[in-house]
């Protein structure tokens, strides 16, 4: 079976991730991602957002490798956290080296959906650096036809969210929420002519803002991956 090289984020970034003291307290035990209180912040300009077609049906996840989903869908425009937490995962992991979008593609769709304050969106660059591949392993992947793409089992708001909303004493901006995603991970390739296939569970936490601060939700920051609220 290939075993596909993936990025690992360097000690330095883990750190530079960490932003926000109140929140980092409140779940530095269980997470390695901060966010800053947003309360007050104006949108810088708001963040195009293009409405999907209906998400792809789970069943695309029995798919064979050739047929999976190619992550060319847009992020879904929608006011519930877990439905925008759930496209979010997909645009996360869905991806083909060998189809016509770029990786840049794939991360500008992401970026798209940012913080319109503008006060995330540096600390969501180094969150999706841990996530995306490099510009060079895209390269190399793109030798074996390297696919990904996942299968979402669950996405709820986490309990231990509740906690950190107390801990924060109104200082987050309303309708900020956490949606922990699992699923599993699934990726495919060529290996000396051969098709070969790999899978594995994953979940991570996204820290979404939606109404009453906006009509529509965006995405904050991520939580390092396999290291989600629960």
């Amino acid at each position: 079976m290939l075993t596909f090289p993936w990025p690992t984020a360097h000690p330095h970034r883990r750190a530079r991730i960490a932003l926000g003291t109140l929140l980092l307290l409140a779940v530095a035990a269980v997470t390695g991602y901060g966010l800053l209180a947003t309360r007050n912040a104006e949108p810088a300009g708001q963040a195009h957002l293009t409405a999907a077609s209906n998400p792809p049906d789970p069943a695309t996840a029995a798919m064979s490798p050739a047929l999976a989903p190619t992550g060319s869908a847009p992020i879904l425009a929608t006011a519930d956290p877990v439905a925008f937490a759930t496209t979010v995962a997909r645009a996360l992991f869905d991806w083909d080296t060998t189809g016509q979008h770029t990786l840049a593609e794939h991360e500008g769709r992401l970026l798209a959906v940012a913080d319109p304050s503008g006060v995330e969106s540096p600390g969501l660059v180094a969150d999706l650096e841990a996530y995306l591949p490099s510009v060079q392993t895209w390269d190399f992947l793109t030798q074996y036809e390297t696919r990904q793409w996942i299968e979402v089992t669950d996405a709820r708001v986490p309990g231990q969210w509740r906690e950190t909303v107390t801990a924060a004493e109104g200082a987050l901006a309303p309708g900020t929420t956490a949606v922990t995603v699992t699923g599993v991970r699934h990726r495919a390739g060529t290996w000396e002519g051969r098709e070969v296939a790999e899978e594995f569970d994953v979940a991570f936490t996204a820290i979404v803002v939606c109404g009453p601060t906006y009509p529509q939700c965006y995405l904050l920051r991520l939580s390092r991956l396999d290291e989600p609220l629960r």
